[in-house]
């Protein structure tokens, strides 16, 4: 939150807050000040709104349908327009007395949602002069913010500046400007003056404490520690062949210690051989394939005892960054996150160190 610079935060919270647990993670930025979530469906904001919390829900995906429309309309949700189909089902939905608030997202490169910037000035007026609608904001999103090079995000930026001042020219009020995904949020000072003014910084991943952009590390702690127990240890003689298909052998006598997690928990099976986790505060190697439940380490002649903490990702004593699994799977940090099974536990701690 610090980081956002005196702008208000738009909150990413999709997809069970990137596997961390929506409400628990919106309750905690709610109390630090954020009074606006991002989702992606209609769904996701409903759930949060059963959880008790009434801010201000962007949906990002919009809605699909006039069944959809309807519940953003009672829900109080702020949808994002992408097309002017979208624009006319909650217009349809809408009270014309209680104008409801929607977003409306400008393709600038992502190719991916959004209008395109061509037709996103004739699309504005017309969100913006429908009686059921309020125009509350317009906002796009980098698609190579992460990398070194930020020339291709200054150009998106410049062409989002355009259409903005477009559609200004059209009379159109754009609300809340909003451009800044967590990568292009700690670039900012980078990107210099083609940036269009926010007002809000649109943070997801970087809330979490994972690193939005490799090449540019940020001051960020690791919200989310993956951690398990460890259940099994055995005597290996060289030789020794451990896991399914028995692809690896042991080079030397040896001890395997076997933790309780496995692919259905968050370790990829493309991580054997390569990921490490933390016992003790040592690192030890992942040997063997991954399985379901089940991962095995290769402890050598250290000895941990049945039910010692192993931590996989995280925070504590020399525990891997989640990049490191993510490297090891040939991944990124959010896939590992939302890949987090739903039979892990979350356990929320209060850290305000």
């Amino acid at each position: 939150m610090r980081r956002a610079a005196g702008h208000d935060v738009i909150a990413v919270v999709k997809a069970d807050a990137y596997g961390h647990g929506a409400p628990a993670v919106a309750g905690a930025l709610a109390d630090a000040g954020c009074r606006t979530f991002a989702v992606l469906s209609v769904d996701e904001a409903e759930a949060l709104r059963a959880a008790g919390r009434d801010e201000g829900i962007l949906v990002l995906g919009g809605v699909r349908d006039e069944a959809e429309a309807a519940r953003a309309a009672a829900l109080g949700l702020t949808p994002v327009i992408h097309h002017r189909g979208q624009a006319e089902l909650l217009s349809g939905a809408a009270d014309p007395a209680r104008p409801l608030p929607v977003h409306v997202e400008v393709d600038t490169g992502m190719r991916r949602m959004g209008v395109p910037e061509a037709e996103a000035p004739e699309l504005l007026a017309d969100v913006a002069g429908r009686p059921g609608l309020r125009l509350a904001g317009v906002y796009t999103h980098p698609a190579r913010a992460d990398e070194p090079d930020l020339e291709p995000t200054r150009e998106q930026l410049r062409r989002f500046g355009a259409v903005l001042e477009a559609a200004r020219a059209r009379g159109v009020d754009p609300g809340c400007v909003h451009h800044g995904n967590s990568a292009a949020a700690l670039a900012s000072q980078e990107l210099g003056p083609d940036a269009p003014p926010l007002g809000a910084v649109r943070a997801g991943l970087a809330l979490y404490g994972a690193q939005p952009a490799p090449g540019r590390p940020a001051a960020l702690r690791p919200a989310m520690t993956l951690a398990t127990r460890v259940v099994h240890m055995r005597q290996l003689a060289r030789g020794d062949a451990v896991g399914y298909g028995g692809d690896w052998h042991a080079p030397k006598s040896t001890r395997v210690a076997t933790l309780a997690l496995g692919y259905a928990d968050g370790v990829p099976r493309a991580a054997a051989g390569r990921a490490q986790v933390a016992i003790g505060g040592r690192r030890f190697p992942v040997v063997g394939r991954v399985s379901m439940d089940f991962v095995t380490v290769d402890i050598g002649d250290s000895f941990p005892a049945i039910g010692d903490e192993a931590l996989v990702f995280g925070a504590g004593p020399g525990a891997p960054a989640v990049e490191d699994l993510a490297a090891a799977a040939g991944t990124i940090a959010y896939e590992i996150l939302v890949g987090v099974g739903p039979r892990v536990p979350r356990v929320v701690v209060d850290d305000d160190a």
